[in-house]
């Protein structure tokens, strides 16, 4: 029999694709299930048979709804997979949102790519349909956070600790023959808006853990002073906020500062739009979610709901974020009328690395005009417009054409939802003792080395960087 191993399927000398595969007893645990995102040579690692088949792994835990970790998961169904898939209640609930999204774009791109002749192969093919998507999100089954259930049998377990990354992100511990592995999923950060603290964990045999920022610290909570420059300065040359975000998670933030902001009338009230229904099915889940969130809006939960008798269905369903002249936008029209405003406003549209969404015709419209900002409040991954964009590109292709860059282009990384690197030494700082092993995933080699080394340094503990398709033996 194969001895227990882990083999890293994805998000190893990259941030996207997680997938973990875990082997003992002859059995198979897939740890994450996330589509490769970015650069082409990584996004067509979507379309490669995975090195087992899918029919054989016996069960699947998501740790949170991001599409670089469960946007695989219609895929692997279509493949064969028919185990359970074990998560947390609000990851079930935003992958409901996620996956039927990522399915509609699948299919939208094969019938582009059919009707312009963009393929080589005839005819094109989504990655997966909405019926996969449906398939998928029939097998999730929901785990509250700090209670070990059996994945079959008996054992092993998984036990979901809230990471404080997302709504119902989750680290994942498996106890699995007498051993803790624990799952790090994205780890969230200290002090912030909207999501708790991560949790602290006080031991693990096994640990994987993003490096995504392991070679940087996040810019100083400076209480939203740049965020409301930005603003008052766009605002002041009669020009459109655009912030490409997102959907789920950053959207909270960003609407979280602009509220606060306005409430202290350091920035104009200014209409306010989200358009992105991706985004705003989240906003929902969010808002019925208050008491799973910082303890700030948990003591929103009773004022809100006081306060929303009298306003429309659609308001009152995310009251807890809404700024003075809120507006969601849901029809294609009532987008495309919004991209022809020229009334000076903010709008926060999804994706967050412009890699595709309506923001692309915001930006379209909005790039060429000096008046107008572009503003980017997360990770942009290698080859990805946000990541040109924010690199100082003086021209961008969008929807088939190059856009000259004129509109001012900021970037604002305290908004992150990942931990940097002083945040996973605070987080790794709460282990009573060193695990046998630390293996860091889900970042670029460079970051991934600067994090090994600062932890060699300062907790002296072992630590190996995972590469693609890497298989290693569990310490025994």
């Amino acid at each position: 029999m194969t001895p227990p191993g882990l083999t890293f399927l994805g998000a190893a000398g990259t941030v996207t694709g997680s997938k973990h595969l875990l082997e003992a007893d002859g059995r198979r645990i897939l740890v994450d299930c996330g589509l490769f995102q970015g650069l082409k040579e990584l996004r067509l690692r979507n379309w490669a048979p995975l090195p087992v088949d899918p029919a054989t792994i016996d069960a699947l835990i998501l740790t949170h709804a991001h599409l670089d970790h469960c946007g695989y998961l219609p895929r692997l169904v279509a493949a064969g997979f028919r185990g359970r898939v074990f998560c947390t209640p609000a990851t079930k609930d935003l992958c409901s949102l996620v996956l039927p999204d990522s399915a509609h774009l699948q299919e939208e791109d094969a019938r582009e790519a059919n009707r312009h002749g963009f393929t080589k192969h005839q005819p094109a093919l989504p990655l997966y349909t909405s019926i996969d998507a449906a398939r998928a999100l029939s097998l999730l089954q929901p785990v509250g956070y700090d209670r070990p259930v059996p994945l079959w049998g008996q054992t092993p377990t998984v036990e979901f600790i809230n990471a404080g990354h997302l709504l119902g992100s989750a680290y994942a511990r498996v106890r699995l023959d007498g051993k803790t592995i624990l799952f790090g999923g994205d780890l969230g950060r200290y002090g912030r808006p909207v999501l708790p603290d991560p949790s602290p964990v006080a031991e693990a045999d096994i640990l994987l853990v993003e490096s995504t920022y392991g070679d940087r610290l996040h810019e100083a909570d400076d209480r939203g002073d740049r965020l409301a420059s930005i603003v008052t300065e766009t605002a002041d040359r009669g020009g459109k906020l655009i912030i490409p975000s997102f959907a789920i998670g950053r959207v909270e933030e960003i609407l979280y500062w602009l509220k606060r902001l306005e409430d202290e009338k350091r920035i104009p009230v200014l209409p306010v739009y989200v358009d992105s229904p991706m985004a705003i099915g989240a906003l929902q889940f969010y808002s019925s979610r208050l008491n799973e969130l910082d303890a700030e809006f948990s003591r929103l939960s009773d004022t809100v709901l006081s306060e929303q008798r009298g306003q429309t269905p659609g308001l009152r369903r995310v009251a807890a974020f809404a700024t003075t002249r809120f507006v969601t936008v849901s029809s294609p029209q009532q987008s495309a009328d919004l991209i022809a405003s020229r009334q000076p406003s903010i709008v926060i549209s999804s994706s967050g690395m412009a890699t595709g969404g309506r923001v692309l015709r915001h930006l379209a419209a909005t790039l060429s005009s000096t008046k107008n900002t572009v503003l980017f409040v997360g990770y942009q991954a290698a080859g990805t417009r946000g990541r040109l964009l924010t690199d100082g590109a003086k021209e961008i292709k969008l929807l088939g054409r190059l856009y000259a860059v004129a509109a001012h282009v900021e970037r604002i990384d305290s908004m992150s939802a990942h931990a940097d690197s002083a945040e996973i030494m605070r987080w790794l700082s709460g282990f009573s003792r060193a695990p046998r092993m630390t293996y860091l995933v889900h970042g670029e080699p460079a970051a991934a080395q600067a994090l090994a080394a600062r932890i060699t340094a300062e907790r002296h503990w072992p630590v190996h960087i995972a590469a693609h398709l890497e298989r290693v033996e569990l310490p025994g």
